[in-house]
Parts: C-alpha cells; sequence; structure tokens
C-alpha cells in the first residue's frame, strides 16, 4: 500500500529503487552452548576471523584509494584496523571463550556491551561517539563468522538501503555496488557520512524511526532527497511525477555545464569569487574544468597519513610546486598540517589517546609544539610560491600571540631560503583558519596580524553549538541556522570589511546551495568549496542580487529561532 514520509535531506538526489532494510548493526544472537572440547579450535576460528576481516580492511581501502584521496575515507578504514589490533580487546574475547564457555558470536557481543557501557559512561561527547566505531568494527568480525566476509553494507545495484544509520567507509561501498540510495533514522549535514555522500552524489535521507520501519524490505520505494520526500510502493501518478522530475534534474545539470566558464557575478554585478577545497590532484581537475577561481583550501595533512615516516622538504615542494602549476595562476591557498589524535597517524606525529582530540594538540597548537616538521612544511611551501601565487592557512589558531610567532618564523624563513638560493615570491600571504570561537570573538585584535582570513564553519560550528558533528545521536542540534551563530559570521566578515582583508568561507556550509543567498546576505564574497558544488553556487550568485540581500542581513539577525530563520531563508 502507498505511504508517503517526509524527512530531512542531507545529501540530495533522486532515485527509484527496491527497499533492502537492514537491521541493527549487532542483533543478538542466539547463545548456543560451546562443548569445553570446543574451547581451542573456537579461539582459532576467531582469530581467523579477525585475520580475515584485517585483511579485507586492507583490500578495501586499496581498493577505494581513488575516493580515499578525496573524501577522507582513510581514517575511518584504519581506525576499525586499529580497534581491531587492540591486543586487550583480543585478550578479553578469548577469556569469554574460555569462561563461558561462549562461541565466538556470544563473545563478540558480550565485549560489544560491556565496551557499549563504558562509552555510555564517559562524560566527553567525542570519546562518546568513538562507541559507532567499535560497533562497527565488532560486526565486521561478527560478519566474517557468520559469512564468511566482513563486509557490512547491504544492498546490490538498484536498492535503497534502509537502516539505522551509515558508517563513513561504507559510502563508497554503496556507490561501488550501485546502491541508488540510503535512508536512515539517524544523520546531519555536517557528519562524516554526508560528506562523502554528496560528494559520490548518493541521496541520503533521514526518516523518522516510526517512519522507517514501516518500510518493507524488497518494496519499490521513490526517495526525492530534493524536497525530503519518500514513497513507499509508489503509484502511477508517482511515477510519472517522478520521471518528470528525472527530467528537470537533467535539464538543470545541462543548464549548469553552460556555466563552466561564466562569471560568477550577481545581477547587480558583483564579482563573488568561487574557489575549491581539494585534497587531491583530482579535485584540483575538477576544479579546472568547472572554473574555479583557484584553491581555496588545500588539506596538506594526506601526505603525512598513513604513513610511518614524514615527508622531508624536497617531496613536500615538489607536491606543492605541482599543485600551484596545475592550477596556472590561479591561487592556491595551503593549510599547514591539521592532525589529532582523533586521526590515523602511522608516523607518530600526534599525541595519542588524548581525552578530547577536538579541544587538544591539534592544528596550530601541533604544528607549534613539532618546530622542526613545522619549519620543514613552511619552507617547502614557501619555496612552491615561485611558481604560481601561494597563499598559507594555519589552521586553530587561538591567541594573537601564536600568530605573532609564526609570522616571525614566516619572515625568517624567507630570508633563509633566499640565502640559500631558492626561489621565493616577494609576497606569500599568511592567514588564519577561524574556527575556535575565541579567535571569532578576539578577531579585532588578531586581524591585523593576518594578511587574509578563511572560517572553518565545520568546526566553528561545532564548537559553538558544543555539538560533537561526527556524533548523529545529536546531529539534529547542529546547523548553522542558529542566531549566534549568524552573528559570528556577520561580524567576522564585517571585521574584515573594515580592515579590507580578504575572508571566505571554506566549511561546508559554503558548497550548500541553500545557504548561499544567506553568506551573500551577510557580506560573503568569497567561497571555497567541494568542486561538485561548484556550478550549484555560480548559478545561485548569477541569480541573485547582492545589493537587495545585503539590506535583508538586519532582519535576519533579529530573528530569535531556527523555525523562524529557515523560513526567512528559504525566502531569500
Amino acid at each position: 500500500m502507498r505511504s508517503a514520509f517526509s524527512g530531512v535531506a542531507i545529501s540530495k538526489g533522486l532515485a527509484l529503487g527496491r527497499a533492502r532494510v537492514r537491521a541493527p548493526h549487532i542483533a543478538d544472537l542466539e547463545d548456543k552452548p560451546l562443548p569445553p572440547e570446543d574451547i581451542d579450535a573456537e579461539i582459532e576460528r576467531l582469530a581467523a576471523a579477525l585475520a580475515t576481516t584485517r585483511a579485507e580492511l586492507a583490500k578495501l581501502r586499496e581498493q577505494l584509494q581513488y575516493a580515499l584521496a578525496q573524501e577522507q575515507l582513510g581514517e575511518f578504514i584504519d581506525l576499525h584496523a586499529l580497534i581491531l589490533d587492540d591486543p586487550d580487546l583480543v585478550t578479553s574475547l578469548n577469556d569469554l571463550i574460555r569462561s563461558g564457555p561462549y562461541r565466538a558470536e556470544t563473545a563478540l557481543r558480550l565485549q560489544r556491551d560491556r565496551l557499549a557501557a563504558i562509552f555510555d559512561a564517559m562524560d566527553d561527547p567525542y570519546m562518546k561517539s568513538r562507541r559507532e566505531d567499535m560497533e562497527h568494527a565488532i560486526a565486521r568480525v561478527r560478519h566474517v563468522l557468520q559469512r564468511g566476509s566482513s563486509a557490512d553494507v547491504v544492498g546490490l545495484a538498484g536498492d535503497v538501503l534502509v537502516t539505522d544509520l551509515i558508517a563513513p567507509a561504507e559510502i563508497a561501498q554503496l556507490s561501488e555496488r550501485g546502491v541508488v540510495a540510503a535512508i536512515v533514522t539517524h544523520g546531519s549535514v555536517l557528519s562524516h557520512s554526508a560528506i562523502l555522500a554528496r560528494g559520490l552524489g548518493l541521496p541520503i535521507l533521514v526518516l523518522p524511526r516510526e517512519a522507517a520501519v514501516q518500510i518493507t524490505d524488497g518494496s519499490p520505494l521513490m526517495v526525492d532527497a530534493n524536497h525530503g520526500e519518500a514513497i513507499l510502493e509508489p503509484a502511477p501518478d508517482d511515477l510519472r511525477h517522478y520521471r518528470k522530475l528525472e527530467q528537470e534534474q537533467a535539464r538543470e545539470k545541462r543548464t549548469l555545464a553552460k556555466l563552466r566558464h561564466a562569471p560568477s557575478r550577481t545581477i547587480d554585478e558583483v564579482d563573488i569569487r568561487l574557489m575549491a577545497n581539494a585534497e587531491s590532484r583530482e579535485d584540483l581537475t575538477r576544479a579546472v574544468r568547472l572554473g574555479a577561481d583557484g584553491v581555496g583550501l588545500y588539506r596538506t595533512e594526506f601526505l603525512f597519513l598513513n604513513r610511518r615516516d614524514t615527508p622531508d622538504e624536497e617531496e613536500q615542494f615538489a607536491a606543492y610546486r605541482d599543485l600551484v602549476l596545475a592550477m596556472n595562476r590561479k591561487p592556491v591557498t595551503l593549510r599547514t598540517i591539521d592532525i589529532g589524535s582523533d586521526k590515523i597517524d602511522s608516523a607518530g606525529i600526534a599525541l595519542q589517546k588524548e581525552p578530547n582530540p577536538a579541544l587538544g594538540l591539534r592544528g596550530l597548537r601541533l604544528a607549534l609544539a613539532r618546530p622542526a616538521l613545522f619549519r620543514t612544511q613552511l619552507r617547502a611551501m614557501l619555496r612552491a610560491s615561485a611558481y604560481g601565487p601561494v597563499r598559507v592557512l594555519l589552521p586553530m589558531l587561538t591567541w594573537r600571540e601564536e600568530m605573532l610567532k609564526i609570522r616571525a618564523l614566516f619572515e625568517g624563513y624567507k630570508t633563509e631560503l633566499r640565502a640559500e638560493g631558492h626561489a621565493v615570491a616577494e609576497n606569500v600571504e599568511l592567514g588564519a583558519m577561524i574556527e575556535v570561537p575565541a579567535a571569532a570573538l578576539a578577531l579585532p585584535s588578531i586581524i591585523d596580524t593576518v594578511d587574509f582570513v578563511s572560517i572553518g564553519t565545520n568546526d566553528l560550528i561545532q564548537y559553538l553549538l558544543a555539538v560533537d558533528r561526527g556524533n548523529d545521536a545529536v546531529g539534529d542540534l547542529l546547523s548553522p541556522l542558529h542566531p549566534a551563530v549568524l552573528r559570528v559570521l556577520h561580524d567576522i566578515l564585517a571585521i574584515g570589511r573594515k580592515h579590507r582583508k580578504s575572508v571566505s568561507i571554506c566549511g561546508e556550509m559554503a558548497g550548500q546551495v541553500r545557504y548561499t543567498k544567506l553568506l551573500l546576505a551577510l557580506g560573503l564574497t568569497e567561497f571555497s568549496m567541494s568542486p561538485s558544488s561548484l556550478l550549484e553556487a555560480r548559478s545561485a550568485i548569477r541569480e541573485s542580487q547582492y545589493s537587495h540581500l545585503r539590506r535583508r542581513a538586519g532582519n535576519l539577525l533579529k530573528l530569535r529561532d531556527r523555525a523562524a530563520l529557515e523560513k526567512a531563508v528559504a525566502r531569500l
């Protein structure tokens, strides 16, 4: 029977397929007794399952190499591997098998429950959110024991996956298998899974649990993640409407394709800079093809991850130089290393097991604590500046003193390199990434020390709202449409204009077309986003009248709640 459900889209798109309902990640298992004489064999069976799971994770990493370079999947796959390598986990599982005696599946369930209780008792939201990674890792071992494979992905070509949540490492697998969409009961637009899904073009719709449980496995399911709707067993009229939407989407794509090299200019002739976020050569190729005005954020930490050594100056210089050459005289913004203990760091750069990595030794703080590593990176960036316009961006700035210290180092390395016979551009801009609320509030006392500012809305919003963007349990609370967020963004942009310093936004908010006119109203004239969002943003800009939107800013800032802001933004 036809049923229609309303939800929230965290990755847009259209899909028509067969519902594939996935049970919770770890279902209750039958506690079938284990004969005492089979204990040793069961421990060997578990060891073999762990070895198979690790091997499949390594194979997955290799298979998804292209996606890993773009979408930061590597750290999630590696985290699952590290969990399974924990000797305490293996010892505890073996002890449970012996003491029960339990079968391996039951030991996994009992150990999962123990660890879940420990995570739930933690005060730190970040550490609580790591429960999900633990459950995904243990689920993989269970799948090997039961099916001979650790793949936790359900669904084949033409399927719409219906589940509670999706791990980031699963997103590319779903796309590779031809799964056309997903419906989940937990998720937010700023979650890692949502960001990866948007990059791969996989529609995801969040439905209330009471709606999702009504979807039956194998039934036809229509997903319109552009308008936040799903229809179970669509009627003929629904199918005709879907085909019409498909045709409209195809026409829109053809129209957008014509804007590849069109100016990003408003109706009233205000030029807006559209830059690209990048972390691979593939990203740069797409950025050039889609007419990006440059690279507003290049994440350099991908040169450092998944290796046991650190790249030396020559290796980094060659990588940065090639990036600069690829952009053909368009500016490239290189962000200095942003690694914390929440990332998989095989080289031992970051601290291990920090109680709260999101507030720990990461970004600029880590760079200052590793002066030799920081010196190598800055020298390599400065040398690359001889090949085209380079801007250096410092993440996690908090104090004016930090900026002054790095400014002195920066100028010193320029002198040092020139004395050694290396070419360095005359003007290499040094900027700050504003993502710490303290830096945003203290910007008037910092602005004179920087050449430009880039707002990292992903972290700034989660810090302002005290909501972990990786924790889907609080995903509904994570929204840019909070009066405090808009006030902070407005004030940062106003300070930049007053001091004639360029200000860009490089977080996910910049690439979501629903917020384009809102950001223009607040005074933003430089966006940086995933290359996949460039054409939609350019289209929205070309349909906007900047002066009219700017006059609306005052009224937007007076609104007091999310519902009112959502209505106002929809009317812009």
